[in-house]
């Protein structure tokens, strides 16, 4: 054998023994990252098969293959109920091998998820799910709270709402985790700056007649309306809302959690002016907008939600801590992702705190009039821009077990 082929026979020998020393400590060798969410129902637009996109373009950036790491996907279907959603992560963790569980909307999905993630030690990435309690009084060493949570939309829509003039309310609720989280928080900050809450209505989730509700809203003279729901609840209230005359006749609805989709759904005419909170927006600078370029030409050009683009960073930074402490051992890997500092391209730089919340800058939107769309998907204008340190919870005052 002349020397230029044992050296090429020595680099080749060498790179498998380096994917072989990446994989030693990753459980089976691969690398299993399971996306649940509800893929078919009201939450479908804005998280569902986008989702899968997202964390498929993480792995891809990451460059997983060239170095070494093999990764696989599954995804799977929790149809909004907790019963279903706690029942395939067991069968994923026990069965499949899944490493790490990502997105999963639907508070109560997610509390009971993030139950049966502690038990068997492996890692929860929650993008969609909304509860403030994910770094609160649930909070563990297993799970990241990524892209929002309740306190942060209340503290955001809440106040800017009240400061503004909006100072009575009416909560129209979703009667699960997530509504009961967000109505909580946001009465909060409305007593906290001045305002009241003139009345309450809890309506079944999910839900297509609002008739009875938004007739007790309207009674209740309340300056704004809270709608403490999300996705096609969302939609479904607004639109009916204007059947009313709810909005002509001088109330305000407050869109206490409202996605890009949500307004697509609605279009400029019925959702302008709306005040809403968001992480991410795609058109907020050329990063944005070429990661919002690739993911429509994968996901039937619709545009990436701050759902979409939470999975994708979360699944990034998971895939940068398991590349740092070598293992896949969900405990450690989150561990490393509190350690690390964050750095992508659609939230930019932060960090995940001890109690598993991750931090960045938050926005306050307003939805543009139709005149002022120069397009598709040109539907926010950015009214504040709201500081990391400012945007969530205090970490002393969740009462998350793992703050000394």
């Amino acid at each position: 054998m002349n020397s230029l082929k044992r050296s090429i026979v020595s680099l080749a020998i060498g790179a498998a023994l380096a994917a072989g020393a990446a994989q030693a400590q990753i459980s089976d060798g691969v690398i299993k990252i399971g996306v649940l969410n509800d893929m078919s129902g009201t939450y479908a637009d804005l998280a569902g098969p986008g989702s899968v996109v997202a964390a498929r373009m993480a792995v891809e950036d990451f460059r997983a293959a060239a170095k070494g790491m093999k990764v696989e996907i599954l995804s799977g279907d929790h149809q909004n109920k907790p019963d279903v959603g706690s029942n395939i992560a067991r069968q994923w963790y026990d069965v499949d091998k899944v490493d790490v569980i990502v997105d999963v909307p639907t508070s109560s999905v997610v509390l009971a998820v993030n139950e049966v993630t502690r038990q068997k030690g492996k890692a929860l990435l929650v993008s969609t799910g909304a509860t403030s309690d994910l770094s609160g009084k649930a909070c563990n060493a297993s799970s990241v709270h990524w892209t929002y949570d309740t306190w942060m939309l209340a503290n955001g829509t809440g106040s800017a709402i009240v400061k503004t003039g909006g100072d009575s309310w009416f909560f129209l609720t979703a009667d699960y985790a997530f509504g009961h989280a967000l109505e909580r928080d946001t009465e909060a900050v409305v007593l906290k700056n001045g305002g009241k809450v003139v009345g309450k209505v809890r309506h079944p989730f999910p839900s297509s007649d609002f008739s009875s509700f938004l007739l007790q809203a309207q009674a209740s003279k309340a300056k704004v309306i809270g709608l403490a729901n999300a996705g096609a609840d969302t939609i479904n209230a607004i639109k009916q809302g204007a059947e009313f005359g709810i909005v002509k006749g001088g109330q305000q609805f407050a869109g206490l959690l409202v996605f890009l989709t949500d307004v697509h759904a609605l279009g400029l005419n019925t959702a302008q002016g709306l005040l809403l909170t968001e992480s991410f927006y795609w058109d907020l600078n050329d990063q944005t907008r070429a990661f919002a370029r690739r993911f429509g030409a994968l996901h039937k050009g619709a545009m990436p939600t701050m759902a979409h683009a939470g999975v994708y960073a979360s699944v990034l930074h998971y895939l940068k801590a398991v590349e740092a402490s070598k293992t896949d051992d969900g405990v450690k890997v989150v561990a490393k992702m509190k350690e690390l500092p964050t750095d992508d391209p659609l939230f930019g730089k932060g960090v995940v705190r001890q109690d598993g919340r991750k931090i960045h800058q938050v926005y306050l939107f307003e939805v543009k009039k139709p005149s002022e769309s120069k397009g598709a998907w040109d539907y926010y204008k950015v009214r504040a821009t709201i500081p990391a340190e400012q945007a969530f919870r205090p970490m002393a005052d969740g009462g998350c077990p793992l703050v000394k």
